[in-house]
């Protein structure tokens, strides 16, 4: 079992509820993080329930979510400060479609990768691994068998890392994000042969 008490919160949120293997979030309307990249606004200010360790690891976390306004978003996330950070998450879109993807901020200037996926999917299954200064991020829809999404790399120099599960709304809305099956272990990335 994980242990929340050394877990901080990152902009709390008004509502929210943490139980033994559980962590439920309301999201607030206009919440959302980006930097700059293509749309030349700057967002700070979701909620992000964040703890730190200094050797590699991975991280493994289930997402329930009933987002239902483009943008709506739940996922992992790496928090070093407000221009350096990552996270990955489903994206609502439409009733038909959502973006499965991942943002990459360096030196404050955001990426963004997607996919396209049912708006019908509501859970998903993240794991995140370190390596150093190096990252995998892999999804999955049972917990079982994982598919890469991105392998990525943070620039500012890392002794300890941020990480751990956030939502938000960036329009006028509101949803409930649920994040249970909490794992951390050491990483599971295996180095590449050289």
């Amino acid at each position: 079992m994980i242990d929340f008490s050394i877990f901080r919160w990152l902009y709390p949120p008004q509502h929210f509820q943490i139980e033994d293997d559980r962590v439920s979030i309301r999201t607030e309307p206009k919440t959302d993080f980006w930097q700059r990249t293509y749309y030349g606004f700057q967002n700070d200010n979701a909620p992000a329930f964040l703890r730190s360790i200094a050797e590699d690891f991975t991280f493994t976390v289930k997402t329930t979510f009933d987002s239902h306004t483009q943008f709506d978003q739940c996922g992992v996330i790496i928090y070093q400060d407000s221009d350096n950070w990552f996270k990955a998450s489903i994206e609502y879109e439409n009733e038909h479609i959502a973006r499965l993807g991942s943002v990459v901020t360096n030196l404050g200037y955001s990426d963004w990768a997607t996919t396209d996926i049912s708006a019908e999917v509501r859970t998903m299954w993240y794991r995140l691994s370190r390596r150093g200064s190096d990252f995998l991020i892999e999804n999955s829809e049972d917990g079982e068998d994982f598919s890469q999404m991105r392998i990525f790399h943070l620039h500012r120099p890392l002794l300890e890392v941020y990480f751990g599960v956030y939502a938000c709304s960036p329009l006028e809305s509101s949803f409930e994000a649920v994040f249970t099956d909490f794992r951390l272990t050491e990483s599971i990335w295996q180095a590449h042969p050289l």
